[in-house]
């Protein structure tokens, strides 16, 4: 495992997330009010950039695309894809799938992720 800047503390406001590509793998870096995180930077759903979403509720990113919703912290899938109406439908065959998580730290200014 290495550990990889991404960027400066500062550079990302508590409640904002940017999308980075680190050792050849995008993904997604998140400022919460408890500190920094990171996931993979698509929905596991259709592939939507995560980048482009919101993060809601405080710890959660929703999928620009269906509104599929994912605990930033964990990866877990807290709601599918929901939207537009008859998105379900290809639910039976896109099985919910959690995000892949980093591990993230802060050093200095730095903020750090860690790749396999």
């Amino acid at each position: 495992m290495t550990q990889h800047v991404v960027c400066e503390v500062d550079e990302l406001p508590v409640g904002k997330m940017k999308a980075f590509t680190v050792a050849g793998e995008t993904l997604v870096v998140y400022h919460l009010d408890d500190g920094f995180f990171a996931t993979q930077a698509s929905c596991t759903h259709l592939f939507g950039p995560l980048a482009k979403g919101k993060i809601v509720d405080g710890c959660k990113v929703q999928c620009p695309l269906h509104r599929a919703r994912f605990d930033i912290r964990t990866g877990e899938v807290i709601d599918w894809a929901n939207f537009p109406p008859g998105i379900q439908l290809l639910n039976a065959v896109r099985a919910q799938k959690a995000l892949k998580t980093y591990k993230t730290s802060v050093k200095g200014n730095q903020v750090r992720v860690k790749i396999d």
